[in-house]
């Protein structure tokens, strides 16, 4: 997430949120984000306090979306892919069945109006 623009309109940072994950052994070496720490939702410099960097490696996310707060458009991850496709290349059945499961859990300006498709007209 540290490097992770939008792919379309090209905005940094982009907002994840989590729901689901499992632990896993982290690296040996453990690298901290040098602008964004998703897991705190904030660039590195207004964080007041040192990341615990190792504590997210050793985080896999299972299920989640990545959001833009440019464009609007949001992102899936499902079991730990996450699937960052133009819209032309998107499945919209697949993404209106992501919305539905996980809705109690998005926003409701992504469930409204988000990009490439959203539940409004459902």
């Amino acid at each position: 997430m540290d490097l992770l623009a939008c792919p379309i309109c090209r905005m940094f940072p982009l907002r994840l949120m989590v729901f689901e994950e499992r632990g896993i052994k982290p690296p040996e070496r453990v690298e901290r984000c040098e602008l964004y720490c998703a897991y705190h939702n904030s660039r590195i410099e207004e964080l007041d306090h040192e990341p615990k960097c190792v504590e997210c490696y050793g985080r896999e996310i299972v299920n989640g979306i990545i959001t833009c707060p440019g464009c609007g458009r949001w992102y899936p991850i499902e079991d730990e892919i996450p699937r960052m496709l133009p819209d032309e290349l998107r499945d919209k059945t697949r993404d209106l069945k992501f919305l539905s499961k996980w809705r109690a859990r998005i926003p409701e300006e992504i469930l409204r109006t988000g990009r490439p498709f959203n539940l409004s007209g459902l």
